[in-house]
């Protein structure tokens, strides 16, 4: 059986779909070929889990042509930091070139050329560029991680959930990490051409008051000045990209407020991931996955 390669499988802050996908392969007995930036020791752990694992960069053909020879599907993730654009135009070539049948890869819930945020708007043409190599690509659509909230929220010392969204009251769609995952291993392990190439998943809707008091321990949400955030936040994530995606999608969700006609659980989650979708209060609750 082919191996499934599968990019950002060492994990990261940002929700280690990779990593997560990589588990779910191994455990439904397919190989994977676990594509890493370094060989640490998180690659260490992956080997010791059965994957082959390749080092090399996305964004260089020479790395990423051999690690997809003799592989068929992918799942192509890429963290929000600098380069997106030209690894997806890399891996796409490579992709095509070695004539792959399916990429599964993760995109943004609102992907659109005119969406409210650049990296939103590179996602779209990142689509745009697997669609035209024609690899078999679907595009997860995918709502705010979890693990994005975790992050701001233990910035603050469990005590604040600090960002610049207005009202308690302003509403936000979110998803675990792993159910991302789910789905996509689902689909990497499904006939291949039988997916929508555009897949949005949604796990739970609601105010970030709601999500401050869901994490506990008398977490509460604090509106904060959004050039006070961007300060706090290069600091945090010492990350131009992820500074300037995550200043604009907290203004999109300021702006917005109660609601927008994408805001709604999808039933993608269930359908191909197998199971209802996890709540805030689940992943708050059950110790993490690797």
């Amino acid at each position: 059986m082919e191996p499934v390669l599968v990019t950002g499988a060492a994990g990261g802050r940002q929700g280690s779909t990779g990593r997560h996908v990589t588990r779910l392969l191994l455990e439904r007995g397919r190989p994977v070929r676990a594509f890493v930036r370094a060989d640490d020791a998180r690659a260490a752990e992956l080997r010791s889990w059965g994957a082959e694992v390749v080092v090399g960069d996305l964004r260089e053909i020479t790395s990423v042509i051999p690690a997809l020879q003799g592989v068929r599907r992918a799942f192509f993730t890429y963290p929000v930091t600098e380069g997106m654009l030209d690894a997806t135009a890399v891996f796409a070539a490579a992709a095509r070139r070695e004539g792959l049948e399916q990429v599964v890869e993760v995109s943004q819930l609102a992907a659109d050329p005119y969406a409210g945020t650049p990296h939103m708007r590179r996602h779209w043409v990142s689509e745009q560029v697997f669609d035209r190599a024609e690899v078999g690509a679907v595009h997860l659509r995918a709502a705010v991680f979890f693990e994005n909230l975790a992050v701001v929220a233990d910035a603050g010392g469990g005590r604040e959930l600090r960002l610049p969204l207005g009202s308690p009251e302003t509403v936000l769609p979110l998803v675990a990490a792993a159910d991302v995952a789910r789905v996509a291993a689902g689909l990497l392990t499904a006939p291949a051409g039988e997916a929508d190439p555009i897949c949005r998943l949604t796990g739970e809707i609601m105010t970030i008051g709601q999500a401050a008091k869901t994490f506990g321990g008398g977490l509460t949400y604090v509106d904060q000045d959004p050039e006070e955030w961007r300060r706090e936040a290069m600091a945090l994530y010492d990350d131009t990209v992820a500074v300037e995606h995550l200043s604009h999608l907290w203004e999109l969700f300021r702006v917005i407020g109660s609601g927008h006609d994408l805001y709604q659980v999808t039933e993608a989650i269930e359908r191909i991931g197998g199971r209802p979708p996890l709540t805030l209060h689940d992943y708050t609750s059950t110790p993490s996955s690797p």
